[in-house]
């Protein structure tokens, strides 16, 4: 198996996972444990949960939920799905207890690869019909045949309308994922990236362990990041490159903790994504560190990256998230004709990394679509180098340190208190997560409700990341002449 700069790669990932385990070599490293796996052993494992699964029951493109921290075992078990033919759904063990209810109920899946950690909360939320695989031993049966359309990922973003929305990708789809990132940034099979994104996440799937797929390189896995030991783990298992988000640059950038120069030098390049990364930090993160950062721009529907400002040499636009690899980006006008130069329009993509489709919800997808474009709701402008520059969103998500989270669905859990009359949150620049959530809400006359309540009703029930640092309580939430509450205006007025 081969990949090129002009084309995605072929196959599925089952294909490209037994032609690793032909090579000699390091797949992963986890740091926290000391454990170390080779692309044979994990075509192993991987290879052995499937024929369990599939002794279970598990069918073609059926969901097999994951819920499982960054780790060995969650590497295996996001491969087990894969290699099986089934649908992988990724379940984010950091949302709240709703949204990992309703995932887990959305996606139809009759078995689940849980962590022994989330055991408790898996058993707190799971629907009937769903069962806990316990055991691993593999089993003498034939695995599914699969083809590169078929099923290979199921991983929900918030939407506007509150709902997490189940994205599906293909076996090719998901592969070309990691070759977009592979191409733009040169991966070779010498390369180790630096995985402290959660893999339940596509930028951490897709932009490392499919990169390091496609490109035959190696990863470090760290359950989760560290400002404080981010440094000596990149120095001691030999880290080239690292993908992030903007708020663990700054947390870098302010803490004590510095790198010795073997691993500066070592370094190639930090990846930035997920949310627009601020001038002034990758400025001082690159005057302090002396390791490049080269921002990019991906979306859970494009299997991550579709934007990327090329390596150094090559021209880094600091404020813009580069140019299109691996797909078409344009920028479109109100009548979905490309707008001029620097003109300001919907930026929308195609490419062979595009999402399937959003798992039954027939009428998102078509929305989301016009013909072979997806529509991404992000506003933009292309100068005349094609570099991209985000202007704004037609959608009204709030982006928190690179994770999306739908205004509504805090709205819903503020109106599950019997007081609340009238409900809306809203973003507030933040100089640490990029954007924070904050609220307003018109309480019932005579409520002796405070904001802190309010406060810890949204955290029961979206979880901590997402509730609402402030919540206002006014008197009345500026509406326009249909009655409909106008979130954008409340930042402004508060």
């Amino acid at each position: 198996m081969k990949t090129s700069p002009l084309l995605p790669p072929e196959g599925t990932v089952r294909d490209w996972l037994d032609y690793r385990a032909t090579e000699v070599g390091v797949a992963a490293v986890f740091p926290e444990t000391g454990e170390e796996l080779d692309w044979r052993a994990l075509r192993d494992e991987a290879r052995a949960l499937a024929t369990v699964l599939t002794s279970e029951g598990a069918e073609k493109s059926d969901s097999i939920a994951i819920l499982h921290p960054n780790g060995r075992e969650g590497l295996i078990a996001l491969y087990a799905a894969l290699y099986g033919g089934f649908r992988a759904t990724m379940i984010n063990l950091a949302a709240g207890r709703d949204a990992i209810a309703y995932s887990l109920d959305h996606c139809g899946a009759r078995l689940a690869l849980v962590h022994d950690n989330t055991v408790p909360a898996f058993n707190d939320v799971a629907p009937d019909g769903l069962s806990r695989v316990t055991t691993t031993a593999p089993v003498d049966v034939e695995l599914c045949e699969i083809e590169p359309q078929d099923h290979a990922l199921l991983m929900y973003t918030s939407g506007t309308t509150g709902k997490p929305k189940g994205v599906v990708h293909t076996h090719a789809s998901l592969l070309a994922g990691g070759w977009t990132s592979a191409t733009a940034h040169a991966l070779k099979p010498q390369d180790r990236g630096f995985c402290v994104l959660p893999i339940c996440h596509i930028n951490g799937l897709c932009v490392t362990v499919m990169g390091a797929l496609v490109s035959g390189g190696s990863l470090t896995i760290v359950p989760k990041f560290s400002a404080s030991r981010f440094w000596e783990q990149a120095r001691d298992t030999q880290v080239t490159w690292f993908s992030v988000v903007p708020t663990i640059i700054s947390h870098l950038l302010h803490a004590e903790v510095n790198p010795d120069q073997a691993t500066i030098d070592r370094l190639r390049f930090g990846r930035s994504a997920s949310s627009a990364l601020a001038v002034e930090t990758q400025r001082g993160f690159e005057d302090r560190f002396g390791v490049p950062i080269v921002e990019t721009m991906g979306l859970t529907e494009t299997a991550a990256q579709i934007l990327s400002n090329p390596l150094p040499p090559g021209v880094r636009k600091i404020g813009s998230p580069g140019q299109a690899f691996g797909n078409d980006v344009q920028i479109w006008a109100s009548d979905q004709t490309t707008a001029p130069i620097d003109q300001e329009g919907e930026i929308v993509v195609r490419g062979p990394n595009v999402m399937l489709e959003y798992l039954n919800n027939a009428e998102a997808t078509a929305a989301s679509f016009a013909g072979e474009w997806l529509r991404t709701g992000d506003l933009g402008r292309m100068d005349a180098d094609g570099y991209i520059y985000v202007t704004g969103r037609l959608k009204e998500l709030i982006i928190k340190g690179g994770e999306n989270i739908a205004p509504r669905e805090i709205d819903e859990a503020l109106y599950g208190h019997p007081d609340v009359v009238e409900a809306a949150a809203f973003a507030r620049p933040c100089g640490t997560y990029g954007e924070r959530v904050e609220a307003a809400v018109r309480l019932r006359e005579g409520s002796g409700v405070a904001g802190d309540m309010l406060i810890a009703l949204c955290t029961q029930s979206v979880g901590r990341f997402k509730a609402p640092d402030v919540v206002h309580i006014l008197d009345e939430l500026p509406k326009g002449p249909s009655g409909k509450i106008q979130r954008l205006k409340l930042a402004e007025m508060l």
